[in-house]
């Protein structure tokens, strides 16, 4: 296995794990050029940085033989932004590092600290542990750092970030001087060369992000939607791909709770990871992940930060990330260790300017789909059915004896159909998109419509200028006005506003219904009366330059209002 110059303690678990060939970055840290020198090394998510640092640290850690020794104070420390990541690096770590008999110890936020401190009086190789709780140990007298031979900051962009600089130096100030730095950041934003300079010397840059391919693996999609569509989009999207397993990011602890809940009662096996929930909660949902108990995750940024799933295929950006950088971290949770991944962003129409310019800046070629169709997904059942059914399975006799009891008392036929019956009751039913179909599209007509011919005409401060459209109107019209589609007549779309027709029996009900909603969040919604239809020519003019105002903030808003961040 050409892994150069690896112990053959570890030499030998890289083997009994599978690993055939290194990575971009792993075959980087163990050049001799690399060996015994501090290190920045920048490479994305999955890209096997983990095992990267782990075989950079061995020649601090094992004798020529690939001994250790007995434990006692650590020698090497890891640092990592989250609790799922440092778990993970510690999981990571454990088999890398298991056939030498090193003992790993974690200090991580939400577990019991008695506890961390009885195992750390124990002795130990290695510790990992968050910013936050091993300064917590350090300042108590529980962590010892004066041996440490090698210490890594895992995700450090992340950790400054999220404001532990302070935390940061405090345990590098508390380490020997002689020690080795290990720096792996997936940017170099400037707070990062400073921590770099202060506490590393004549460190090598190794960087492999191209290399990696970044997110190559991933094929990334968009779907434009009406706002009160997003949920229905996102189930489509989840029964048409039928994945082992989803991630779903949204913003805010309310999103991920409303969504969880939603999805759970349309027949989902869902959990949900936010930041109101207790690490014993987060411990139960990613183990229900694992093993297949449940399927879909609804995740804020933070709560998913570090969670790797090997069996995770598809992940949904029900609300869209702030920025190119957010975007590609979440995608990043699929695509990994070569296997292929897609990422699917739900835009509501009147964003999807400014989605695209997010795509172009992060160099991301995005196909543009359609929300599947209930047929759509009926179709990919009845493939993947038939695919199932194809599949060679071994039968015992007991199987065999009710397959013959089954076929005395009905027909072949009769029997097919029952286990088909069987395989979708299991399956949540698709959704019919409020906002979709040709209703939206409706031509001018020169008369009114059957029903309009005693109606009032409205309108409402939006229009060409802030990217109107019937598409993602009508539906905001209903929401707000507790109509139905059928009770919008004639939409006529000018460069600053939009004239809109109600039958005058539905008129008052409306204005009343637009003015009990008003505190929902469309603070600049203004919809007034008209005397009459807009005159001839009201609603032409030139359409607004590509790149102009974007619409008003409310229109932007996803599908749930924010509340404390995630």
């Amino acid at each position: 296995m050409p892994f150069g110059k690896v112990p053959e303690p570890l030499a030998a678990a890289l083997v009994a794990r599978g690993y055939e060939a290194p990575t971009a970055v792993q075959a980087a840290v163990v050049q001799p050029e690399a060996e015994g020198r501090d290190l920045i090394v920048s490479a994305q998510t999955g890209s096997g940085k983990t095992v990267a640092f782990g075989l950079a640290m061995a020649p601090q850690l094992l004798g020529e033989e690939g001994a250790i020794g007995p434990a006692g104070a650590p020698l090497a420390i890891a640092i990592a932004p989250t609790r799922e990541l440092a778990l993970q690096v510690a999981r990571e770590l454990g088999w890398l590092y298991g056939q030498t008999g090193a003992r790993i110890a974690t200090c991580v936020g939400g577990m019991d600290p008695s506890r961390e401190r009885r195992n750390l009086s124990h002795g130990a190789h290695i510790v990992v542990g968050t910013p936050g709780r091993l300064r917590d140990h350090l300042e108590r007298g529980a962590l010892d750092l004066s041996a440490i031979r090698v210490a890594v900051l895992d995700e450090a962009d992340e950790m400054l970030d999220m404001g532990f600089r302070e935390d940061l130096e405090q345990i590098l100030d508390a380490t020997a001087d002689g020690r080795r730095t290990l720096l792996f950041s997936a940017t170099m934003p400037r707070p990062i060369v400073a921590l770099a300079k202060r506490y590393q010397r004549d460190a090598l840059r190794i960087e492999t992000l191209s290399a990696d391919r970044g997110h190559g693996d991933i094929a990334y999609q968009c779907v434009t939607v009406a706002p009160p569509d997003i949920e229905n989009a996102v189930v489509n999207l989840l029964r048409f791909h039928e994945p082992d397993t989803a991630f779903l990011f949204c913003a805010t602890r309310e999103a991920v709770r409303h969504l969880h809940a939603s999805l759970v009662e349309r027949g989902f096996d869902a959990v949900a990871l936010s930041g109101e929930h207790s690490q014993n909660e987060r411990n139960h949902a990613l183990q229900a992940l694992r093993d297949r108990r449940a399927r879909v995750c609804v995740a804020t940024d933070v709560a998913a930060r570090g969670i790797d799933l090997p069996s995770l295929s598809l992940v949904i950006h029900v609300e869209l990330p702030r920025d190119a950088e957010a975007l590609q971290h979440r995608s990043g949770r699929t695509g990994r260790a070569g296997k292929k991944g897609i990422a699917a962003l739900v835009v509501p129409y009147q964003r999807r300017r400014r989605v695209e310019m997010m795509l172009r800046g992060a160099k991301i070629n995005a196909e543009w789909v359609e929300v599947p169709t209930p047929e759509a997904i009926r179709e990919a059942d009845r493939e993947r059915l038939l695919t199932k059914l194809s599949e060679e399975v071994e039968l015992d006799e007991e199987d065999r004896a009710l397959g013959a009891r089954l076929l005395e008392g009905r027909e072949p036929a009769d029997i097919a159909a029952l286990l088909v019956r069987a395989y979708r009751a299991k399956l949540p039913a698709p959704e019919e998109l409020v906002g979709g179909g040709a209703a939206e599209r409706r031509p001018r007509e020169d008369g009114p419509r059957a029903g309009f011919e005693d109606s009032v005409w409205f309108r409402m401060n939006i229009g060409r200028r802030q990217n109107a459209d019937p598409r993602w109107l009508l539906p905001l019209l209903c929401r707000r006005g507790h109509i139905t589609k059928g009770e919008v007549g004639a939409i006529r779309i000018a460069v600053d506003e939009t004239a809109f027709q109600i039958p005058r029996a539905v008129a008052s009900r409306f204005v009343a219904a637009i003015k009990r909603t008003a505190g929902e969040g469309d603070d600049d919604f203004r919809v007034l009366p008209m005397d009459g239809p807009p005159p001839p020519g009201s609603t032409g003019g030139p359409r607004p330059p590509r790149g102009g105002p974007n619409q008003p903030r409310h229109h932007a808003r996803p599908f749930r209002p924010r509340g404390p961040r995630g």
